[in-house]
């Protein structure tokens, strides 16, 4: 561990980014956290700062600062390489080297990898050949899940309840209409029913830590992210509506099953390929009547899931990070707040398709001032401008689809609840839209 205060770049500029750069900003060990690009939360949050990196050179921007950590947020610089890069100019990163990365980065690796490890998941196919993927759709039938092989921002996933759905599904991602190149192959995987959960966490693998028997994998808090649209878990699929932390129906059985036949094999297969994994993993889950089944592996950590996990954490996240790399994750001792974590997310007007840009963000301050939660920026940047002269003026404009969540906490599920709407009331900005129904039954994905 490090004697001094130091500083930390965090990479990337959503809300998942906000809420670690606001979590490590929070320890005692860390001087600064220096934000690249960062966002409109992250340029208000108190010991942090925003570069914006030239040509993406992060790594420059870390030496010139003199940082001596580094956390990747997202999946595309992961897989690109990013993490092996800071590691060879001598500054540990947190997030999977390139080879490791790829778990996300190529849907067709990750289901390999769980059925060489023995990982329970879903019955699946790989196709490159459209032909064939058509006349294997129409041998199962529907329903069938169909995914692009590559990255594809949350949009490379189909669920087809008909064959005629299936089918086009294919056309659509095949012929690269869809989600481009990361179509081009695709992997076809049974339906399964159950309810969808999320369990980020910690990983620390390397073969020398394999070898001297410090690898793990260690769980966070289990959450829920909620996908579609609208309440009730109706409309289209977004980048995430809003999440819980943590997940009741994920019971201590449920739990010890996902252990069992997901985690362990997972971590038996990252030591087994060799693999330098220094950073964080995402289950996405499906709670079967078959016990837990891992939909997908994703190398860093979830958003929404972030926002209503890390403020649970009762316990230091940069020294967390530090063992991460250092490969004392082991005997890192985890300690959780008890209660809930509720946190809504506030979207543009016409997300997930076209939505204006720009928009001014106002929070009225005297209702703020009695209300319980904490909000993330994502898709918003600061313009102090159109702060000058209006009354309750956040000076912030909308940037992106998802602008921002409000995470609160309560003793139980009711009064976290409670306090994330009251909080979600007293902002507002044109076109705003959030679902009323985070975290309630019927709100759940589920098949």
């Amino acid at each position: 561990m490090y004697d001094k205060p130091m500083k930390v770049i965090v990479v990337g500029n959503g809300g998942r980014e906000h809420t670690i750069a606001w979590k490590l900003a929070q320890s005692s060990k860390v001087e600064e956290v220096i934000c690249a690009p960062g966002n409109g939360g992250t340029a208000l949050e108190a010991k942090c700062r925003n570069i914006a990196p030239v040509n993406g050179n992060y790594v420059e921007i870390a030496k010139t600062e003199g940082c001596s950590l580094a956390v990747v947020g997202p999946e595309n610089p992961l897989a690109e390489g990013l993490a092996d890069e800071f590691w060879n100019a001598g500054i540990p990163a947190v997030g999977p080297k390139k080879a490791a990365a790829q778990l996300e980065a190529s849907k067709d690796l990750a289901k390999e990898f769980m059925k060489k490890y023995g990982v329970a998941c879903a019955e699946s196919e790989t196709f490159t050949d459209e032909k064939l993927a058509l006349e294997y759709v129409e041998k199962k039938g529907a329903p069938i899940v169909l995914k692009a092989d590559g990255l594809a921002a949350g949009k490379g996933v189909v669920v087809a309840m008909t064959l005629e759905k299936a089918k086009l599904a294919v056309k659509e991602l095949m012929e690269g209409q869809a989600v481009g190149d990361a179509g081009k192959k695709i992997v076809i995987e049974e339906y399964l029913r159950g309810v969808e959960i999320s369990v980020l966490a910690a990983v620390s693998v390397t073969p020398e830590f394999a070898k001297g028997g410090k690898a793990v994998i260690k769980p966070f808090l289990s959450a829920r992210d909620h996908k579609r649209l609208l309440d009730g878990a109706k409309g289209p699929n977004t980048g995430g509506m809003g999440a819980i932390c943590p997940v009741d129906d994920f019971t201590a059985d449920k739990v010890k099953l996902f252990e069992e036949n997901i985690l362990q094999p997972t971590l038996k297969g990252l030591v087994a390929e060799g693999f330098d994994y220094r950073g964080f993993i995402f289950f996405g889950l499906m709670l079967t009547k078959d016990g837990p089944k891992a939909l997908e592996y994703n190398v860093r950590l979830g958003d929404p899931e972030t926002q209503a996990v890390l403020p649970m954490m009762d316990f230091d996240f940069a020294q967390m990070c530090q063992a991460v790399t250092e490969g004392t994750l082991k005997d890192f001792n985890m300690k959780w707040h008890s209660g809930y974590q509720v946190a809504p997310v506030a979207v543009s007007g016409g997300y997930p398709k076209e939505y204006k840009k720009g928009i001014e963000i106002f929070q009225n301050k005297d209702k703020a001032e009695n209300v319980k939660a904490k909000v993330f920026i994502a898709g918003a940047i600061e313009d102090r401008r159109k702060a000058e002269d209006k009354k309750d003026s956040t000076g912030l404009i909308t940037n992106g689809g998802r602008v921002l969540a409000c995470s609160s906490h309560g003793e139980t599920f009711d009064e976290a609840w409670k306090n994330a709407y009251q909080a979600m009331d007293t902002i507002s900005f044109e076109g705003m839209f959030f679902r009323k129904d985070i975290g309630l039954p019927g709100a759940a994905e589920s098949n």
